[in-house]
């Protein structure tokens, strides 16, 4: 079953029916569904997925191409095909395309482990682009990848590819409407569906592992605190495939980001660095994966400030290394199989930062239900401000700001919703700056039993709770 992503399907579809050939890319997090995608958009085309090798000790250039020779071989009914180098593992694959008569799909896919022990590569690629496959009708190239880095230095922002992408693609997480998808039409409680979603995110891979007929801790248990459980080793995988032997210092940058946002000095305090370029390439790169985001505050005018903190948005990558890293051990030696979620140590904050992810990444969904027009928004993201001698400290869970409304936005998790709540937004309202040019609409996205709303609708104007976002 496929679900979701209507929205570049219909690109990729539109692309298919020009006629002549066309270069696209396709990037984002391992998991995310991009080879899934483009097999799903190629239905009714003759499709080729030509995929490298993982990265790993002792695999060279040989290793790609004779991989590469085997892939092509097997399509075509062929023997295995032997190549000596790229330039003529492509020109041969233009030849057998150039005698497939309908339309054509060929997937590049981790296209960076295939380049692995050649740095030419993206230049052949490019050379063979314009001598060879730009020549054949009906053809879709598609180089996909989930090393973000490298799909930019080489292909998106290298001179050599100017003008030849027609289309480029960012595939992120599911939205929780497409997500509920998964579940069906199972009666399932939003509470169950949250706890789920707190771990797996909108990652379609995540969410096929769930057993839909079964509640949310057993599937958690299954899938995180087993050793056979497929989120148990997920982390090692991706993170090494990704960055080698660097592994570990991106994973101390996720350590230290693992119980909320930091700005970029305090995350090189914590880490004991300095404020260096090694340091900020590093969060660049972990933000190009779609583990990490930097959430910029916004002026009045929309405009994007220099200030910004940096935050996992990844559920996945927080929960494993909040619970499972340092329950390894336990868990290998079968410690944990009666474990009850409710036990592991500060489980409901948890949950409150992986919603306040979902709501994060859901952004569109919260315009939608709040009806806005998307030219009317100027920045939607989270919002805070320093304390200076003319303002107090300030923080917003999400500030959304129209030409003529600012919607300042409390992200609340909790069983029973009081009016607390209401006491904390009014607070904010007063050290927030500079608002009174536009009325401010203040919203409450929350799940749980909201305690006497008509008290809560004294300072709120919105509502939105996660069944809404469930059902949009």
């Amino acid at each position: 079953m496929f679900i979701g992503r209507e929205r570049e399907l219909g690109l990729l579809k539109e692309l298919q029916q020009q006629g002549g050939a066309s270069l696209v890319v396709c990037r984002g997090r391992r998991r995310i569904g991009k080879s899934t995608l483009i097999q799903e958009s190629a239905k009714d085309c003759e499709f080729i997925n030509l995929y490298g090798l993982a990265p790993r000790e002792g695999v060279k250039r040989a290793d790609q191409l004779a991989h590469f020779g085997e892939l092509v071989g097997l399509h075509f009914g062929l023997h295995s095909l032997k190549f000596s180098h790229w330039n003529e593992a492509f020109d041969t694959l233009s030849n057998l395309l150039s005698k497939v008569k309908r339309r054509k799909v060929v997937l590049l896919d981790e296209i960076s482990w295939m380049a692995s022990g050649d740095r030419d590569f993206p230049g052949k690629l490019k050379g063979m682009w314009d001598t060879r496959f730009k020549k054949l009708p009906n053809l879709t190239m598609v180089l996909c990848g989930s090393i973000t880095s490298w799909i930019n230095d080489n292909i998106l922002h290298d001179k050599g590819f100017v003008g030849r992408v027609s289309l480029t693609i960012s595939l992120g997480e599911l939205s929780l409407a497409e997500a509920n998808a998964f579940w069906g039409n199972k009666r399932v409680s939003s509470s169950e569906k949250l706890k789920v979603l707190s771990v797996t995110g909108g990652v379609p891979r995540y969410l096929e592992e769930v057993q839909t007929h079964m509640d949310a801790g057993y599937n958690i248990k299954r899938m995180c605190f087993t050793p056979e459980g497929f989120l148990y080793s997920e982390f090692d995988q991706i993170f090494k495939d990704i960055f080698e032997k660097k592994n570990d210092e991106y994973q101390r940058i996720i350590e230290v980001l693992k119980s909320g946002a930091l700005e970029y000095a305090d995350l090189a305090r914590a880490l004991k660095q300095e404020s260096t370029g090694g340091l900020s390439k590093k969060v660049e790169t972990l933000q190009e994966a779609g583990f990490i985001k930097k959430d910029y505050c916004f002026n009045q005018e929309g405009k994007r400030g220099r200030r910004f903190k940096i935050r996992i948005c990844d559920n996945y990558i927080r929960y494993y290394i909040k619970y499972i890293y340092p329950r390894h051990e336990q868990i290998q030696n079968h410690l944990l199989d009666d474990l009850h979620l409710e036990d592991l140590s500060a489980w409901d904050a948890m949950i409150g930062l992986q919603f306040e992810n979902l709501v994060l990444n859901n952004l569109k969904s919260i315009c939608d239900v709040l009806q806005l027009a998307p030219s009317s928004i100027m920045s939607a993201s989270p919002y805070y401000q320093k304390k200076t001698k003319q303002l107090q400290a300030c923080q917003v869970d999400l500030l959304i700001q129209t030409k003529k409304n600012i919607y300042p936005c409390e992200v609340k998790f909790k069983d029973v919703i009081d009016s607390k709540v209401a006491e904390e937004m009014e607070d904010k309202l007063s050290k927030l700056k500079n608002t009174s040019r536009r009325s401010i609409r203040p919203v409450l996205i929350y799940h749980g039993d909201l305690k006497r709303p008509e008290l809560l609708r004294e300072t709120f104007q919105h509502f939105i709770c996660f069944d809404d976002l469930l059902k949009k």
